[in-house]
């Protein structure tokens, strides 16, 4: 298990400069334009946010905190798969829609790895069980004797009720001991998760501070009466005008 450990802390440490090297890549090619695109002009208002920098801020947390949840959620799935990989022999699978196949115990495991509990709304999770379906077909059509089990994984949260019939849900610890053969591997690896983070931290925020800046004064300039009062029918036009 130590030498596992120790494999884990080196891929992380080699591997999450990648992570911080995307957020702030995100950052630098960010345009002010694109987000208000995709937010709603008419909850700025609701919340009487009266100055751009209100707004912007607002809006590009938003904004980044979900762009983030996906890019570190995809960067959990790869360690998974990793972790796997030295436990079970494990693969990132080649089939649509699942992320990773390996054998234990007679049995063929297919698993659909997603960041938290509360991933998807009825018609993704209708996809997922979807391309279970297909994937058990494409494996059965190779050996029909193949003994098949269906997972969803979560990397994170919790979740009482594992069995959802055609597949099995299994979140935080549970997830993390399925793929690793351990039930303390999903605290051995948050250690190594903060890997010289304040120093990459400390450069995203000197991004960060650069595009709110960089943001406001574009948002002054477009969406704001000479006299600084914000123009609302200006914005929700920008927003949601017919084209």
């Amino acid at each position: 298990m130590l030498s596992l450990i120790n494999d884990v802390v080196k891929y992380v440490e080699n591997n999450i400069p990648q992570f911080h090297k995307q957020r702030i890549g995100k950052i630098k090619t960010l345009k002010l334009t694109q987000v208000l695109k995709k937010k709603n002009p008419y909850l700025f208002k609701a919340k009487y946010l009266m100055t751009a920098e209100e707004i912007i801020k607002q809006l590009i947390e938003a904004y980044i905190s979900s762009s983030e949840e996906t890019m570190f959620g995809d960067w959990l799935e790869g360690l998974a798969i990793f972790i796997n990989e030295k436990v079970f022999n494990g693969k990132k699978s080649g089939i649509p829609g699942i992320d990773l196949e390996f054998d234990n115990d007679g049995v063929r495991y297919i698993v659909s790895i997603k960041s938290g509990p509360n991933w998807g709304n009825s018609s993704q999770i209708k996809k997922m069980i979807n391309d279970f379906t297909s994937a058990q077909k494409t494996l059965l059509t190779s050996n029909s004797k193949i003994n098949i089990r269906c997972i969803n994984g979560c990397c994170y949260g919790q979740n009482k009720n594992t069995n959802k019939g055609s597949y099995f849900k299994y979140c935080g610890q549970v997830f993390w001991e399925f793929i690793g053969g351990n039930e303390n591997i999903y605290l051995d690896i948050i250690e190594p998760l903060g890997h010289k983070a304040k120093e990459r931290n400390e450069e995203y925020m000197e991004q960060y501070t650069q595009m709110i800046n960089k943001f406001t004064k574009e948002f002054v300039n477009m969406f704001c009466h000479n006299n600084g009062i914000i123009d609302w029918e200006k914005l929700v036009k920008f927003n949601s005008e017919k084209l």
